[in-house]
């Protein structure tokens, strides 16, 4: 009975020091932000220990490309059910490429009239954000509406897509249609990583996808040590009157000693400089790995 008791009690103690760190964290960042001329939403999961962190996590906050993560889980589950193949080729027209906006598969087929497999789209879409490889996806999936089923399907709520980004690019307003809380991308992104959908070898694709996210470098990549593994999806908007939509960062790090945490950071309406805007990114990417990391 005595040493039950013990144990419990040792048990409670560490309960009550990770409660304590974990909101000395919460601090840290929070002091970190309120300087800052831009709501900064964060969610934290560690895979570990079950401890959640959340800032701003129940506010809905415009996606901008993150939302290529939501399209490319969409695509990837109907890979599985058979009615798409990773081999099919696609034909890509100049008429898909449209000019005024990030497209490296555009750049590199300036002409279109070429014929790229899925998962070539896939990649392009997800590690390079390319835009018009989203597009193509959207309108392979019969629009945003499918995506927006499937992710209320597998149970995030607390998210909306409704428009391409061709369509987010005509008007400023348009692109807050597609939304997410960051407790909610932090929760698809934990599901993800749980394997809670998607086959072994379409699971694999993704992260593979997500590691090799060449965007935003200077935001949570910057933030987590040269030796932990990242996979994530960025997403940035344009900037009018002198206020930036969003600056986002979403995804998973796996430290060297098998520890990994979710995170997710949106820097939304803000006025501050990109620098700026993406340092925050990476700074609370610092705090949150010197807590998950040990």
């Amino acid at each position: 009975m005595k040493i039950y008791t013990r144990i419990t009690c040792l048990l409670l103690i560490a309960s009550l020091k990770s409660a304590a760190q974990l909101t000395t964290l919460k601090s840290n960042i929070e002091t970190l932000c309120k300087t800052k001329r831009a709501t900064v939403g964060v969610a934290l999961y560690d895979f570990e220990t079950g401890d959640t962190l959340s800032i701003h996590g129940d506010e809905h906050l415009p996606m901008q490309s993150v939302f290529k993560f939501h399209i490319a889980l969409t695509v990837l589950n109907e890979v599985d059910k058979g009615r798409f193949s990773l081999d099919q080729k696609i034909l890509i027209t100049k008429g898909d490429l449209l000019p005024e906006t990030w497209s490296p598969i555009r750049d590199e087929h300036p002409q279109g009239n070429v014929k790229l497999s899925l998962t070539e789209i896939l990649s392009a879409t997800v590690s390079k954000s390319d835009n018009n490889g989203c597009d193509i996806l959207l309108r392979l999936l019969g629009g945003p509406t499918v995506v927006n089923d499937y992710i209320q399907h597998v149970g995030i709520k607390n998210c909306s897509i409704q428009i391409s980004e061709e369509e987010m690019a005509k008007t400023w307003d348009a692109q807050f249609r597609n939304w997410t809380t960051p407790k909610a991308a932090t929760e698809l992104l934990k599901m993800v990583y749980d394997r809670k959908f998607l086959s072994q070898d379409n699971y694999n694709l993704i992260w593979k996808m997500m590691i090799e996210t060449s965007t935003g470098p200077k935001r949570l990549k910057k933030g987590v040590p040269s030796n932990a593994v990242i996979a994530h999806k960025t997403g940035t908007s344009g900037t009018k009157e002198g206020i930036t939509a969003a600056i986002n960062d979403i995804g998973i790090v796996k430290f060297s000693n098998g520890k990994s945490f979710a995170i997710s950071v949106f820097v939304c309406n803000s006025k501050e400089t990109m620098e700026t805007n993406e340092q925050i990114i990476a700074d609370i990417a610092k705090l949150a790995s010197n807590y998950f990391s040990k």
